[in-house]
C-alpha cells in the first residue's frame, strides 16, 4: 500500500535469528511444567476459557443441589460424592464442572476438611484463599513466561539488525542498489522484533492472563458458596453468595438462577 516492495520483508535470516534466539531462551528460563502450560495456555486461547453464563448456572445448580443434601442428609451423607466426584450422582450431571480439575479439586478437598470437623469458620476461609492464591500464581507463570519472551523481541530485532549492518558494511565497496538492498535487509529485523512483540505476543499474553484470572473467578465462586454454607445459611442463599461473586459479563440474573434451582429441585 506503500509502494515498497513486498518481497523485501522476507528475510528468512532475521526470522531464524529473532525465533530461534525467542524460543532458545523460552526454553532456558523456564522449567518443563511451565513450558507446558505455556503451550497449553497458546492453545487454550483459541477455544477460550469456556465461561459463560450456562457454564455458571450449572456450578450453582451443582451447589445447590450439593448444599441441599448436606442438608437433608447431614455433611456425612456428602462423602460418596467427594471421595468419587466423577461416579457423583451429583457432579456426573455437570460435565463443565468435573472437566475443571481444579475446581473439582478445590471444592471436594474444602467439603472432605468441613465434614472432618475441628475447623473455625475463619480458618477454613484462610485455608481456602491460601489454596487459590497458590493455584492461582502457578497458573500466572505462563503467560508471565510468553509476556518475558514478548519483552526481548525488540532486543532480538535489534540483535539481528546490528549483525545485518555488520554485513552491509562488508558490501560497502559495491553499488548504492546492493548496499541499499542490505540495509533495507537488516531494518527488517527491528520490524519483525517490535511486531512480534506489540502485535501478537505481547497481547496473547495478556489474554491468557485474563483467561487465568477468569478462571480464578469461578474458583471465588465456590469458596463464596461453600463459606456461606458452612456458617449456617440454606442453600439458597449459600448460592447467591456464590452468584454475587461471578464477574459481571457472566453473572446470572437472580430470576434466572431461581429457575435453576426450581429444576433442581
Amino acid at each position: 500500500m506503500h509502494g515498497g516492495q513486498l518481497g523485501i520483508l522476507f528475510q528468512i535470516s532475521e526470522v531464524i535469528i529473532i525465533g530461534g534466539s525467542a524460543l532458545g531462551a523460552f526454553l532456558i528460563g523456564n522449567p518443563m511444567p511451565v513450558i507446558k502450560s505455556t503451550i497449553a495456555g497458546i492453545l487454550g486461547t483459541l477455544k477460550g476459557t469456556g465461561l459463560n453464563k450456562e457454564t455458571y448456572l450449572d456450578l450453582l445448580k451443582m451447589m445447590y443441589e450439593t448444599f441441599q443434601l448436606a442438608k437433608k442428609e447431614g455433611l456425612i451423607g456428602l462423602e460418596q460424592h467427594i471421595e468419587n466426584p466423577e461416579s457423583s450422582s451429583i457432579f456426573s450431571k455437570y460435565p463443565s464442572f468435573l472437566a475443571n480439575h481444579h475446581a473439582v479439586d478445590f471444592m471436594c478437598d474444602t467439603l472432605k476438611v468441613v465434614l472432618n470437623g475441628g475447623v473455625a469458620n475463619h480458618d477454613l476461609e484462610d485455608m481456602m484463599e491460601l489454596d487459590l492464591e497458590t493455584v492461582h500464581h502457578e497458573e500466572l507463570k505462563a503467560p508471565g513466561a510468553l509476556a518475558n519472551v514478548s519483552d526481548a523481541f525488540p532486543g532480538l530485532g535489534i540483535v539481528a539488525a546490528v549483525l545485518g549492518v555488520v554485513i552491509t558494511m562488508g558490501k560497502i565497496d559495491q553499488p548504492a542498489e546492493v548496499i541499499g538492498h542490505s540495509v533495507a535487509a537488516a531494518l527488517v529485523g527491528t520490524f519483525l522484533g517490535i511486531l512480534l512483540c506489540y502485535g501478537f505476543a505481547g497481547p496473547l499474553a495478556r489474554i491468557m492472563e485474563d483467561n487465568v484470572n477468569s478462571k480464578g473467578k469461578y474458583m471465588q465462586a465456590i469458596k463464596a458458596g461453600i463459606l456461606s454454607f458452612v456458617k449456617g445459611a440454606p442453600p439458597v442463599v449459600a448460592v447467591e453468595y456464590a452468584r454475587r461473586a461471578i464477574t459481571l459479563d457472566s453473572r446470572p440474573t437472580f430470576k434466572e438462577t431461581e429457575e435453576s434451582v426450581k429444576q433442581a429441585r
